[in-house]
């Protein structure tokens, strides 16, 4: 298959087709393990588009990932979740290992009329430019298990009027625990952590001293996320569980920085030095230093006199 044309799968049936898979018991939901899949019949890359949201955990693969920004190999036990419509790489290498883990499929129609149908959105693990997958501990593996389980022998039961909520709520509630699992991992990554601080710093400190502050204006959370190769909810994530801060402070509180060295430093104007950190009007300057620091940027620069 041409790596420029991705095999789009409107429906979970047409992945379970594909895959050597019986027919889900369920058309809009489906738990699979690896273990029961057909490998690819060739190896190389291919580019698949799914319709439905994805959840699984695995580990062992015959294939490498590209999602978003960044390649998975599932050495480890690996959460990796998608959204619909989300483009995905598969590159198959050679044979020899078992692939194990599960797989959970839910189609948007699923949810429809339930508070989750909006919820789910803003859970950051789905992003497409997510630069983390979550590893789990033995005992999240686990707590992450028994709730497949409770789902998948809830909709391969006889399908009532229950249904429906009892399998969104057992959703809902590994939704919350992988939220919490992240956090976890934001928390304990130390080194990736400080790494990321680190480029931050350094992004914007280039950004300030270059000519892109005078020709693009001010940074944007958008802009960071694209260079640090993050989605804009994950980079707030991270950044909150950090710093504390939202992607936004981070970014007033380094024009608050360097306004302070040229107000100490030069003899530029005030607009001058509004117009050198990207603002158009030198009163939008004054507003944002003086409700930052409580004094306006001439009194600040009166006190070094």
């Amino acid at each position: 298959m041409s790596d420029n044309k991705p095999l789009r799968l409107k429906t979970i049936s047409e992945f379970h087709r594909l895959r050597g898979l019986p027919a889900p018991k369920h058309p809009l939901i489906s738990v699979i393990n690896f273990e029961d899949m057909e490998k690819p019949s060739r190896i190389g890359k291919q580019r698949l588009i799914f319709d439905f949201y994805m959840i699984s955990v695995k580990r062992d693969m015959n294939h490498k990932y590209r999602y978003g920004q960044k390649d998975y190999d599932f050495d480890e036990g690996v959460m990796f979740c998608m959204a619909p419509h989300q483009v995905l790489s598969v590159i198959r290498e050679e044979e020899g290992k078992n692939p194990s883990g599960w797989m959970l499929m839910i189609h948007p129609d699923f949810l429809w009329n339930t508070a989750l149908s909006a919820l789910i959105k803003r859970y950051e693990f789905f992003d497409y430019s997510v630069n983390e997958a979550l590893f789990l501990s033995e005992e999240e593996e686990l707590k992450m298990q028994q709730i497949i389980e409770n789902i998948k022998q809830e909709y391969q039961s006889n399908i009532d009027q229950f249904s429906q909520n009892i399998i969104v709520s057992q959703l809902e509630t590994l939704l919350n625990y992988s939220q919490r699992f992240y956090q976890r991992q934001f928390i304990t990554r130390k080194k990736a952590n400080h790494q990321f601080l680190e480029k931050l710093e350094i992004f914007l400190n280039e950004y300030f001293e270059g000519e892109n502050i005078i020709k693009h204006g001010l940074p944007t959370v958008q802009l960071l996320s694209e260079k640090l190769h993050m989605s804009t909810q994950y980079m707030r994530g991270v950044l909150k569980s950090l710093t504390g801060q939202t992607t936004q402070q981070i970014i007033h509180e380094k024009v608050i920085e360097k306004a302070k060295e040229r107000l100490s430093t030069t003899e530029l104007t005030i607009s001058e030095i509004a117009y050198e950190l990207g603002f158009e009007h030198s009163q939008s300057f004054n507003k944002l230093f003086k409700a930052k620091t409580n004094i306006s940027p001439m009194e600040f620069r009166k006190s070094f006199n």
